[in-house]
């Protein structure tokens, strides 16, 4: 919403209340009796407000959570935190390691495949009986390239 429409839309509203603020006082004994009764009667009829529950201990605990409960089912605080629950702190970095260790495969890939070229490359240049000149030639390491 643009500013000039919402400073247009709060001048309205501080007129309407004025008004209603201003006719309040003639309104007959009887009207604001019905009106008061009526508000109580809504506030009555109300749903409750949603409280904030306070989390409780699991009912139920998996025996390999690492967690022991008495008899009550509460916990008693000897391996609260459980193999899998150390290791649930790690849920982000165990996919970040995984593609930490792809990349670093991938780039290891990459260079043996580029030395495995340069190799080629070295082998055609020996096994050749070119003369030392063709090899000095810059134009030559691209012609190598492009033939192999």
């Amino acid at each position: 919403m643009s500013s000039t429409l919402e400073t247009k839309e709060n001048e309205f509203a501080l007129k309407v209340v004025r008004a209603l603020d201003e006719s309040t006082l003639n309104i007959p004994a009887a009207a604001v009796d019905r009106l008061r009764d009526a508000r109580r009667a809504a506030i009555a009829r109300k749903k409750p407000e949603k409280v904030a529950v306070a989390m409780t201990a699991p009912a139920f605990a998996p025996a390999f959570a690492g967690g022991t409960l008495d008899a009550g089912g509460a916990d008693n605080g000897r391996g609260a935190k459980g193999l899998l629950a150390r290791l649930g702190g790690l849920g982000l970095a165990w996919p970040l390691a995984a593609l930490v260790i792809g990349i670093a495969g991938i780039a290891y890939w990459e260079d043996q495949q580029r030395k495995a070229e340069l190799a080629d490359i070295d082998a055609a240049m020996m096994s050749d009986s070119l003369p030392i000149d063709a090899y000095l030639d810059h134009g030559f390491n691209a012609y190598l390239t492009r033939n192999h």
